[in-house]
């Protein structure tokens, strides 16, 4: 046996363990990231966006907020609609 052959094997073996997470697992970490932590910043940023909006006159302030409110209560609903849609398909 080769020292290529005996490093790729010993590689394999130490790797090995550390494959066995699931693509299911994975992505189901990456939900809770998204909705989580991201997707509520986001929120705050358009709440905010809209709130400085209003302070400075802007003439779209209105419609501004509308956007805001609507992205914040799906953001916010996020992991609701996830929840259905799963039960939907399950």
């Amino acid at each position: 046996m080769s020292k290529k052959q005996f490093a790729l094997i010993s590689l394999l073996m130490i790797v090995a363990p550390l494959a066995e997470a699931s693509v299911e697992s994975s992505l189901m970490g990456l939900k809770n990231v998204v909705i989580g932590s991201i997707l509520p910043i986001f929120a705050v940023l358009g709440l905010g966006f809209a709130a400085f909006s209003f302070f400075t006159g802007n003439i779209n302030a209105k419609q501004h907020l509308v956007y805001a409110v609507t992205g914040a209560t799906i953001l916010f609903g996020a992991q609701s609609i996830v929840d259905l849609i799963q039960r939907v398909v399950r």
